[in-house]
């Protein structure tokens, strides 16, 4: 590179800098002295990547949105359409992130980075599953919008974070049902509770919970006298989780009662058995 060329770089860094830092720390920007509008999309892309390194992702979102504003049909408005989600995002405003990712996809649908925004979109769902207590909306709208990048863009870099996210969240949904069946356990509901584990071996049984709720159901259904659910029930777990505490329990249960673990009677457990003997369950 030429001495002229590098002292032309040199002084456009400088420049960049005296913009973003201004007089006093705070910039021109910041201070309002001189209107956006007098700025490049490129300068204020430059001061949105400024507050995101300095973790002040609200305002990092502010200038990204203004580029969108003022310079809407550049490449520098789809660039910050993106990184708009992303601020907020990290700011945790999800409902924006949301709406700046839709807004992605919808304007850019073949763009490199519209899987990302689809991404976005999903995690806007996700990283709210552990504060939404029994409403298990989030965590349906999450797996939907996994289920999205996974099959609009399976070679992508975010699809196997996806797959992964979209098993943590079923496997939520599971863990609810079986807190809630637990609690109509422990209170001596055990039909409310049975459905509730019903739910978990028929909708929900690749999840970590199977076997507990087979177990669940074997005590609940003991309780209430029906002995050829319940046997049916630990015929299951004898077949698919007999190394698990879950079948031990069980076992000394039904034994315990001179029972078997063995599927019996016209019940829609012994039906799940005769599946799963044929390979169509589990």
């Amino acid at each position: 590179m030429t001495g002229s060329g590098s002292r032309k770089r040199v002084i456009g860094v400088l420049l960049l800098v005296g913009l973003l830092a201004g007089c006093g720390g705070q910039g021109a920007l910041d201070r309002g002295e001189v209107p956006l509008e007098d700025y490049t999309a490129e300068q204020i892309f430059g001061r949105g990547e400024f507050e995101l390194d300095r973790n002040r992702p609200e305002k990092a979102a502010f200038f990204f949105s203004e580029i969108e504003r003022l310079y809407p049909y550049s490449d520098w408005a789809k660039r910050a359409l993106i990184m708009q989600a992303f601020s907020y995002h990290q700011d945790k405003d999800y409902e924006n992130s949301r709406a700046a990712s839709q807004r992605y996809i919808d304007f850019y649908p073949t763009d490199d980075d519209a899987a990302y925004a689809q991404y976005l979109l999903a995690l806007s769902y996700y990283d709210q599953i552990d504060e939404v207590g029994r409403d298990q909306g989030l965590t349906f709208q999450a797996l939907q919008s996994l289920r999205m990048v996974i099959e609009r863009y399976p070679d992508s870099e975010y699809a196997r974070s996806a797959i992964l996210k979209f098993e943590l969240a079923f496997d939520h949904l599971a863990a609810k049902e079986m807190e809630i069946g637990r609690y109509y356990l422990r209170r001596d509901h055990f039909a409310a509770a049975i459905n509730r584990f019903r739910v978990v071996v028929e909708d929900f049984q690749t999840t970590t919970h199977t076997a507990e709720a087979l177990h669940r159901l074997v005590e609940a259904y003991l309780s209430l006298g029906l002995t050829d659910e319940a046997q049916s029930a630990g015929a299951i777990l004898g077949h698919n989780f007999r190394s698990t505490e879950w079948y031990e329990d069980s076992y000394r249960l039904l034994t315990g009662q001179g029972l078997e673990l063995k599927a019996k009677g016209d019940n829609w457990l012994n039906q799940i058995y005769r599946q799963m003997i044929r390979g169509k369950w589990i």
